[in-house]
C-alpha cells in the first residue's frame, strides 16, 4: 500500500508555510485580533491535506496508478488551497502583501484571469506527453505539482475574496464562476471516465478501469465541492441581504454598507455611529 515519505525536500514547504500562519497569528493575537479558531483550523486543515498529498502513501501509489495520482492533484489543487484560503484574513496577510512581488500577482487573482489560468494549467498537464514527462522526471514532477497548487490558489482567490475582487463580482457572480469552473473540470472527467484506450503509457498495465475511476474520482470530487460551495453562498446570499437590510434601516451610508456586508466587518459597521450621529450638533 506504499509508505509514508518524510524526504526534507517535501516537508520543509509545508513547515514554512504553517511557521509563518503560527508567527504571524502570534503577532495578532498579541494586538488584540487573532485569527478565529475556526480560521486556523481550516488553515491547518488545508496544511494536513498537502502533507497527505505530498508525503503519504498516496504520493507513491499515484507512482503506479492514475486513479490515485488524481487523488493527489485534486488535493494538491483543489481541497488544499481551498482549505489554506479560507483560513487566511486580510490581517494574516498584509506583511505578505507589502512584499515587491505581490504587486504583479495581485492582477492574477481577478476572476477572467484566474479561472482561464487555472482551466489552461489543468488541460496542458494532462496532454500524455507533459503528463508522462512528469510521471518520469522528478523535475517536471516537481513543476507539475507546484503549477497545480498556484492555480488553485489562483482559481479560488476571487471566490473566497482573498485579495478585493471587482465590484460586480459579488455572490451571484461567484455562483456562476464555479459552475464555469466545474464544467471544465468535469469535460476532462469525461474525457478519462469514457475512453476507449489508456493515454499515459506509464499506467498501459492497470488499464482502462484505472482511468476511468480516475475520472469518477474527478467527478465526484468536483460534484461535493461544487454542492459545498454553492450552498455556502447562498447561505452567504441570504445572510448579506439579511445584514444589508439591518445596517441600512439603521441610517449608515449604503457604500459602507456594501464594503461592510462584502467583506465580513458588518458587525464592526454596526457598532459604528450612524452618519447623523456623527454630524449631531449635540455630539
Amino acid at each position: 500500500m506504499g509508505d509514508w515519505s518524510f524526504d526534507p525536500l517535501r516537508l520543509a514547504p509545508v513547515l514554512v508555510i504553517g511557521v509563518g500562519y503560527a508567527v504571524r497569528s502570534r503577532t495578532l493575537a498579541r494586538r488584540g485580533t487573532p485569527p478565529s479558531r475556526t480560521k486556523t483550523l481550516l488553515f491547518a486543515a488545508g496544511l494536513l491535506l498537502l502533507l497527505v498529498a505530498i508525503v503519504s502513501p498516496v504520493a507513491e501509489l499515484g507512482e503506479e496508478r492514475f486513479s490515485f495520482h488524481m487523488v493527489q492533484h485534486l488535493l494538491l489543487g483543489d481541497l488544499a488551497p481551498l482549505a489554506l484560503l479560507a483560513g487566511l484574513t486580510g490581517p494574516l496577510l498584509r506583511p505578505l502583501l507589502a512584499l515587491p512581488p505581490m504587486q504583479w500577482a495581485r492582477p492574477l487573482t481577478h476572476p477572467f484571469v484566474a479561472l482561464p489560468l487555472w482551466a489552461l494549467n489543468l488541460y496542458l498537464w494532462h496532454l500524455p506527453f507533459l503528463y508522462e514527462a512528469a510521471i518520469r522526471h522528478d523535475t517536471v514532477h516537481a513543476v507539475e505539482h507546484v503549477s497545480f497548487f498556484a492555480a488553485g490558489i489562483l482559481m479560488w482567490a476571487p471566490v473566497l475574496e482573498t485579495l478585493p475582487q471587482p465590484a460586480w463580482f459579488g455572490t451571484g457572480a461567484k455562483l456562476g464562476y464555479i459552475v464555469v469552473v466545474r464544467l471544465v473540470e468535469t469535460v476532462l472527467a469525461n474525457v478519462f471516465f469514457w475512453a476507449g484506450s489508456v493515454f499515459y503509457a506509464p499506467y498501459a498495465d492497470v488499464g482502462l478501469s484505472d482511468q476511468a475511476t480516475a475520472g469518477a474520482v474527478m467527478m465526484i470530487e468536483g460534484s461535493v465541492v461544487t454542492v459545498a460551495a454553492i450552498a455556502w453562498l447562498f447561505l452567504r446570499m441570504f445572510g448579506e441581504g439579511e445584514r444589508r437590510q439591518q445596517l441600512l434601516e439603521r441610517g449608515h451610508d449604503p457604500r459602507a454598507v456594501e464594503r461592510a456586508v462584502r467583506y465580513g466587518r458588518a458587525d464592526e459597521l454596526s457598532q459604528e455611529p450612524r452618519a447623523s450621529e456623527r454630524t449631531s450638533p449635540d455630539r
